[in-house]
């Protein structure tokens, strides 16, 4: 078994480490002094999205990229270790054009456009020029059960008319931000098919009667993109911004996230590889009571629980990329399931170990850790709550043992103590 990444694989990240190590880390103090005036740092960004784009390091998540459109295509399980690199610095994806939501919406697109809606809105996302959002999530349902979207997306004569709320909408704030894409219900019967029910449209973001109506912390961190409550009072748009059909907004839904998942962890243990380096730095640097913290040995074991850990769970990412790219979806779904439990616990898991070596300055802005915590916990929320995924995990594995029922009865011993022959 051969666990070493593709040389392409291998060629891009190096590619990409190098190129952070350029033209991010040494703007990566800047970036942040410009959130914290409160101004997207635009033109930073877009030099550095040259640069990007000039290198060939663009688009990088979207395998079914053609020849036509820019960027360089790497399979999901080659774009895992690129992805994992991105994750070190939390604002990087952007300049590869390789962030959320953008990464989620612009495969619904190059899945599901038409070809108005692939000029007005997939080609400029393609080329960097505009952001997106997804509004899905609502603050009167549990994230646990989307079929219970309420916003409202009526069809009347040559227009869809769109009511509702949404929140956490994540990039609803960025300055390019352009485009919604919104799920709502478009069949109203009460005894309609629950996951038939629901439908997809593109919402420009100046559309009279779209409203942001506040930007919600997480954790008490604003993030400069924002993560924003919307209403939707009368929202009208043609009938040709409808994404797909009719009633397979739910099933597109859970297209859409698959992906993001699976990306979300690949940039996490990027991240959770940063919080081990620099836990392991301090400890050999701080003194306390006359020995190096790396002395201790419960620091030690921090230390090796947190490598192990790290390795465990890259390992399962890996597996659930192979899987998507075999085309073996229904086994992806619960591996997919599956690390968004695992890598989001172990994120908060390795960070925290981290903050309690670095002591008071962990939790202040002076290093990443406090942040990196945060969006670990967020984690275990966005698309879908750990509960729910442990329910796929458990479903599967239930399945498979109503397959193959009794199997296990040989291996059990009889009354009289002997054993079954």
């Amino acid at each position: 078994m051969d666990f070493s990444h593709s040389s392409r694989s291998e060629a891009i990240r190096s590619q990409v480490f190098q190129f952070m190590e350029h033209y991010v880390l040494p703007y990566n103090a800047q970036w942040h002094r410009e959130v914290a005036a409160g101004r997207y740092p635009l033109e930073l960004v877009n030099d550095i999205k040259a640069l990007a784009r000039w290198d060939g390091l663009w688009n990088l998540f979207l395998p079914g990229l053609r020849d036509d459109e820019p960027g360089t295509p790497l399979s999901t399980l080659d774009y895992a270790p690129v992805a994992e690199t991105m994750g070190r610095v939390h604002w990087a994806a952007e300049v590869f054009n390789c962030s959320a939501p953008d990464t989620g919406n612009m495969e619904l697109l190059h899945r599901f456009a038409t070809p108005a809606q692939y000029r007005d809105w997939l080609a400029p996302l393609l080329d960097g020029e505009i952001r997106s959002c997804f509004a899905m999530s609502e603050p009167d349902v549990a994230s646990s059960d989307a079929t219970g979207i309420r916003t409202s997306i009526r069809r009347d004569g040559g227009d869809y008319v769109i009511n509702g709320r949404k929140w956490f909408i994540t990039g609803a704030l960025h300055p390019n931000c352009r485009l919604a894409v919104v799920l709502g219900v478009s069949d109203e019967a009460p005894d309609s098919d629950p996951h038939h029910r629901h439908s997809m449209v593109l919402v420009p973001m100046d559309a009279p009667g779209l409203e942001i109506v506040r930007d919600l912390p997480v954790m008490h961190y604003h993030a400069p993109e924002g993560h924003c409550e919307l209403v939707f009072r009368n929202v009208r748009v043609p009938a040709a911004n409808l994404l797909g059909d009719e009633g397979r907004g739910f099933a597109m839904a859970q297209a859409r996230l698959g992906p993001g998942r699976i990306h979300h962890c690949m940039r996490s243990i990027g991240q959770c590889e940063l919080a081990l380096e620099l836990m392991r730095e301090r400890a050999l640097e701080r003194r306390s009571f006359g020995r190096y913290l790396s002395e201790q040995a419960n620091i030690g074991d921090w230390i090796a629980w947190s490598r192990m850990e790290i390795d465990q769970a890259r390992l399962l990412v890996l597996h659930a990329a192979w899987l998507i790219d075999q085309g073996r979806d229904s086994e992806a779904r619960t591996a997919v399931s599956a690390i968004k439990v695992v890598v989001a616990q172990l994120q908060t898991r390795v960070v925290d170990r981290a903050m309690q070596v670095f002591g008071a300055m962990g939790l202040t802005p002076d290093t990443p850790l406090s942040y990196l915590w945060t969006w670990g916990r967020a984690m275990r929320f966005l698309d879908g709550p750990d509960e729910v995924h442990l329910r796929s995990v458990a479903r599967s594995e239930l399945r498979r043992a109503r397959e193959t029922r009794g199997a296990t009865a040989r291996y059990f011993t009889l009354p009289g103590g002997g054993a079954e022959t």
